[in-house]
């Protein structure tokens, strides 16, 4: 087939758009120039990759398998062009789950740039089944997600270990304990994260399997909000131990061990192949493997 990397590029751009304007201008084309573009590549395929509609364009089932390997071979281009220029040099795209994202990716991602001024990172907040779609799919080069791996063909490598704890005041009922099981926190008001986040979906589930059917007290953003609201008597709420132990230093709140086996999980990275990937993102692994293994906040 006659479809070079600027008719790549195009297509994912548009397709990630759903729009062919917006995507033309993100391949610095003319409307016109990309929609002759991709009528090409149409014909060298032999299908029909989009549906043009009153409000914009969508793939088909052909287009999305389009948009898999389009992503694969640019992103291998990517990693030819780190290889061959013999530096760290590239984009990373990193998904990862809330924990991840506010505890300790910005330190760790703050060193690993530091001396890498060639890498830049896009890094996203995702709920863990987007987290491993993406990575399967290659609009992720990598994705950090805590708890069991299914069987997507990925190659998950873990780093550390993610243990939930239960934070309450000082003055709750439950701070007479050091150990709790989940079941005995049902019965008192609970504080959750943002819709949208990892853990607060991975607790609903929780709550479900328990029987637990009201609505949480109060939502906030980070894991500081969440223990100053505990620490005003508002609540209770299960946050990891990164979080607790250095919130617990510096306000009036307890921490109590949960018995649950699901609330110590295995943090891994996942990878569609880690021998694929560029020396700039093996170098992050790396990093995510040695401050785990050295009592560090992963």
């Amino acid at each position: 087939m006659k479809i070079d990397l600027v008719d790549l590029r195009l297509f994912v751009h548009v397709a990630e758009c759903s729009n062919l304007t917006h995507g033309a201008g993100r391949a610095f084309l003319s409307v016109s120039a990309a929609s002759a573009r991709i009528k090409a590549m149409e014909r060298e395929t032999g299908q029909q990759l989009f549906l043009r509609g009153n409000r914009g364009i969508s793939l088909t089932s052909a287009g999305e398998v389009f948009l898999r390997q389009a992503r694969l071979v640019l992103r291998q281009m990517d990693f030819l062009a780190d290889e061959m220029l013999n530096a760290e040099v590239g984009h990373i795209r990193l998904y990862a789950n809330t924990t991840a994202v506010t505890e300790f990716l910005p330190e760790i991602l703050a060193l690993f740039l530091s001396d890498r001024p060639g890498v830049t990172v896009d890094l996203q907040e995702r709920l863990t089944n987007d987290i491993i779609r993406s990575v399967v799919d290659g609009s992720a080069d990598m994705g950090i997600i805590s708890g069991e791996v299914g069987n997507d063909g990925l190659e998950a490598i873990r780093f550390s270990t993610d243990r939930l704890m239960l934070a309450v005041p000082n003055n709750h009922p439950l701070s007479s304990h050091d150990r709790v099981q989940f079941r005995q926190t049902l019965d008192f008001e609970h504080i959750g994260l943002h819709e949208g986040s990892t853990l607060l979906d991975f607790l609903r589930h929780q709550f479900r399997r328990n029987g637990y059917n009201r609505t949480l007290r109060i939502q906030v953003r980070s894991f500081e909000a969440m223990c100053r609201i505990i620490e005003a008597g508002v609540g209770i709420g299960i946050v990891p131990e990164s979080a607790a132990r250095r919130h617990v230093q510096t306000m009036d709140i307890k921490l109590l061990e949960l018995e649950d086996d699901w609330a110590l999980r295995d943090r891994s990275v996942l990878v569609r192949s880690r021998k694929s990937l560029p020396r700039s993102a093996l170098t992050l692994i790396e990093m995510l493997i040695k401050t785990g293994a050295g009592g560090g906040r992963p």
